[in-house]
């Protein structure tokens, strides 16, 4: 399917999830669909308590692979929650799989606070410079492996200006979110030579579904594992930092990486909080 095709299905998705009516869809036979790294039925959960999505539209698409993602908006009674989405969609248009992300803040372990979903030009525009898809696949993994045990060693290339932005809120370059990231008025590249995430400790079920060659854009799942033993640590400038995270925990993420001319340029991130060291109903892992 073309983009065009694809994008047909995901509007039609997301219509009818707003109606709360997923016998509109043709779902595959077998299809299989997931909300925050649970197997559900078709139309359970935010099928039937959703009462409208929101303007945020954060769309992209994989021809090679017939899947399409979404990064938006929900909003469920008094509750404005990120969401994400991934479908993957049969050569006729069903429905072959569904796998969402809804961040309700009530239901989070760790909250980040005022959250805003905004329209970002990075992220709507062809790549400049056209990446390979496995350097693509590669250059997210490194990220990853970047901030697993975060040491100060970087394992992908980020540009100069690369910014990142989780559960709708700028972790970078944004000194009022350093209650959480004492780095916060760092770029992403800064962050991680100070080994701030010294406390992520597994970047864990790594999987990369969705490659979009030509906007550039990766969508990652996974899962960071965080064993909570370390009280405090010292970040490459010298300076004694406390983890604030000490007890056993995990985030289950969908993660999108922007990339032009080999390198990331910008990251959006979708995560909650799971059961420690749970597993994908996806993988397995």
């Amino acid at each position: 399917m073309d983009r065009a095709e694809l994008y047909a299905v995901l509007d039609r998705y997301l219509a009818a999830l707003q109606d709360r009516a997923p016998q509109r869809l043709r779902w595959a036979e077998g299809a299989k669909t997931s909300e925050n790294n649970v197997m559900l039925e078709i139309g359970d959960g935010l099928w039937g308590t959703i009462d409208r999505l929101g303007d945020y539209d954060l769309r992209f698409a994989d021809t090679r692979t017939g899947q399409v993602g979404f990064f938006g908006v929900t909003h469920e009674h008094a509750e404005e929650s990120g969401f994400a989405l991934r479908l993957k969609v049969a050569a006729d248009g069903a429905i072959e799989e569904a796998e969402s992300i809804v961040v309700r803040q009530s239901d989070s372990g760790i909250k980040f606070l005022n959250p805003r979903f905004w329209d970002k030009a990075v992220m709507n525009s062809p790549a400049e410079v056209p990446t390979p898809r496995a350097e693509m696949i590669a250059l997210a993994d490194g990220y990853f492996s970047t901030l697993q045990q975060n040491d100060g060693t970087i394992r992908t290339k980020f540009h100069p200006e690369c910014d990142r932005v989780e559960n709708g809120v700028q972790t970078t370059r944004n000194p009022e979110f350093a209650y959480v990231v004492p780095v916060a008025a760092l770029g992403c590249e800064e962050q991680f030579r100070m080994g701030n995430y010294r406390y992520d400790d597994r970047l864990r079920g790594r999987r990369f579904p969705l490659v979009d060659e030509e906007r550039g854009i990766v969508m990652a799942f996974g899962f960071i594992d965080h064993c909570g033993r370390i009280k405090e640590y010292q970040l490459t400038d010298g300076r004694t930092v406390q983890s604030p995270i000490r007890y056993p925990h995990s985030f289950y993420l969908a993660e999108l990486f922007r990339i032009d001319a080999g390198m990331i340029r910008q990251i959006e991130a979708n995560f909650i909080t799971v059961p420690y060291h749970m597993k994908s109903p996806w993988d397995g892992q």
